[in-house]
């Protein structure tokens, strides 16, 4: 199926107009789908009416909705989904596959899917976990952009369902995100996501806003370049919004930082007794893992073109 046809009378509710919501917004409204939306922040219901969202959404558009893309912080995510999850189940019928489709983007997935599990089952309604791989620096509906998720992985955790539910959940949800224009789907269970994303997200973003409090950070103009760029470009965040998400995968990540730690103490530990020949080794275990890395990601990007 087209993303055209996909998007012929499509409606989409989206929850909290940030980056991500927003983006997900203008992508539905840019392929032709009927949006509404709802955010605490009255300016930005406003500026959004302008030009991407058709009105609000509550108890009388819900029931309206082929998928609702729940984009708030993971607390007000399942605060809004248990306030809405009576009237979700009564519009839903999941024999026939029919009411809005629920999805969160929250970047933490064991805390979040245990109670939305738990509404969806209760109440009859679909809800699948969902972390799109996207994103930048900065924050906001301003920042919003309909191209952000285009070619971008999207993650998926489903409910525990047998393997044909499964398969016609997962279909489901892949032909409603077909206009937004995902590259990659992964599929994995929520335990195993924030075990993964604890080292590929958390902790490189408090690694990047550790770095910048060095008090050489204060001195280095004239003196860096694109490592420097490199290293620092997520030490800007939207701090509220990370603790939250780390505290919900703590122990992963507690367990990642410990790692580097010990990892970063054998440098120093070769540069305090001027051991070249250990420095050597060190920095080229590191170069040959990173080259291995590298050529598993280009035999892979090549197996998927194949």
């Amino acid at each position: 199926m087209s993303s055209q046809a996909t998007v012929s009378g499509m409606t989409v509710g989206v929850v909290g107009l940030g980056l991500i919501g927003g983006s997900f917004a203008r992508a539905y409204r840019a392929a032709g789908a009927t949006v509404y939306a709802f955010d605490t922040n009255e300016d930005t219901m406003g500026a959004a009416a302008i030009e991407t969202v058709t009105g609000t959404l509550d108890e009388t558009t819900i029931p309206s909705c082929d998928l609702i893309v729940l984009a708030a912080y993971p607390g007000a995510c399942l605060a809004w989904l248990e306030e809405h999850a009576e009237l979700l189940g009564s519009c839903s019928d999941l024999t026939a596959g029919t009411g809005p489709v629920v999805i969160d983007t929250a970047g933490v997935k064991t805390a979040v899917c245990r109670e939305a599990f738990d509404l969806a089952e209760r109440h009859g309604f679909c809800f699948v976990g969902a972390h799109p791989m996207a994103g930048t620096e900065n924050s906001g509906f301003a920042h919003a952009r309909a191209d952000l998720f285009r070619g971008a992985p999207m993650v998926l955790t489903p409910p525990p369902l047998d393997d044909i539910a499964r398969l016609t959940t997962l279909d489901r949800v892949h032909t409603l995100l077909s206009p937004v224009g995902f590259g990659t789907f992964s599929v994995t269970t929520p335990e195993e996501h924030d075990e993964l994303i604890a080292f590929t997200s958390q902790l490189a973003h408090v690694v990047s806003n550790a770095y910048v409090k060095s008090p050489t950070a204060q001195e280095h103009h004239g003196f860096s370049a694109g490592s420097y760029k490199d290293l620092t470009r997520v030490a800007h965040l939207n701090a509220p919004m990370w603790a939250e998400l780390m505290i919900d995968d703590a122990d992963n990540l507690s367990r990642e930082i410990s790692g580097l730690i010990d990892a970063l103490a054998a440098y120093r530990d070769a540069l305090d007794v001027r051991d070249r020949e250990r420095l050597r080794m060190l920095l080229a275990e590191g170069d040959r893992i990173k080259r291995a890395l590298d050529d598993d990601r280009d035999a892979h990007d090549s197996k998927g073109r194949g």
